[in-house]
């Protein structure tokens, strides 16, 4: 409760002295430290449809959350992030429901405060937005089906002439899938879901995704198996830039920045991963 208390009297503290600074064009001031220019509520942006990381249900269930305009409600790790951090900052949250694509544009336009969607926080993505501190560490896992001539793999050598596809917009299919030898690589999916589907579809051979994916597809499709190629030399080469999840907020604002990295440091690799385990737990892909 000290935390808690300590962090929302920083950010009101910043948040008032920027609007004496800025008069009354604090709203629309893009060094604003509250990205969409209210205070009172913490915007986040998410696709709502990357289980387990976030998705759209019909009801309120376990806690989730309406999304904006809409009579839909979003719920997943991203969510439980979400409200974890509005609460710490005397906040109230509103999701907003947006494409993959349209993420860190809304964040830079100011349409809202922050993404948490489980973006990797790379230097290409860095140039457009500021990140907070890592909010979970995803590992790379390569799906397939049981009965796949690649169920057996144990290296990305392995994979070698598999037709394979991931999602738009992410390190899996720009920087892993051109990693397999000989790759017949499919145009990206859309999104989480839509890849899942096909390689469930017979569409593919080979999927790849991270390991918060990989566990919540298994519970849907229980022919798919995941390869864990171990990190070494036999895996896929990422950095830990591709890794590390953060949240993204508009450039220099460091006062959201620094609020949410407060929060954050309260957490332990542990606590993301008991929030990981449980967001599984209940997720729809399997419904």
């Amino acid at each position: 409760m000290k935390l808690k208390k300590t962090l929302s009297l920083c950010l009101a503290a910043v948040l008032a002295a920027g609007l004496v600074g800025c008069g009354s064009s604090a709203a629309t001031d893009s060094t604003a430290p509250d990205g969409d220019g209210d205070p009172t509520t913490l915007t986040v942006a998410m696709e709502c449809a990357y289980a387990p990381y976030n998705w759209t249900q019909s009801d309120d269930s376990n806690g989730a959350v309406q999304i904006r305009d809409s009579s839909d409600y979003a719920y997943g790790y991203d969510v439980m992030m979400a409200k974890k951090i509005a609460e710490a900052l005397g906040q109230e949250i509103q999701i907003v429901k947006l494409d993959w694509d349209s993420l860190i544009p809304a964040v830079m336009s100011g349409d809202v405060d922050c993404v948490i969607a489980g973006q990797s926080i790379t230097s290409e993505r860095s140039q457009q937005v500021d990140f907070s501190n890592p909010y979970y560490y995803a590992s790379i896992i390569t799906l397939v089906k049981k009965d796949s001539p690649y169920a057996n793999a144990t290296s990305v050598a392995d994979l070698s002439g598999a037709t394979c596809t991931s999602q738009l917009g992410t390190i899996w299919y720009d920087s892993c899938l051109p990693q397999i030898p000989d790759a017949n690589i499919l145009p990206a999916q859309e999104t989480a879901p839509s890849m899942l589907v096909s390689l469930n579809s017979g569409a593919c051979d080979v999927v790849v995704t991270d390991r918060p994916t990989a566990q919540a597809a298994l519970v849907a499709y229980p022919d798919f198996v995941a390869l864990d190629f171990g990190g070494g030399d036999q895996d896929f080469q990422v950095s830990d830039e591709d890794i590390n999840i953060g949240i993204s907020m508009k450039k220099g604002n460091t006062a959201l920045q620094d609020a949410i990295n407060g929060v954050l440091a309260t957490m332990t690799t542990d606590d993301y991963n008991t929030m990981m385990d449980e967001a599984i737990s209940v997720q729809p892909l399997s419904e």
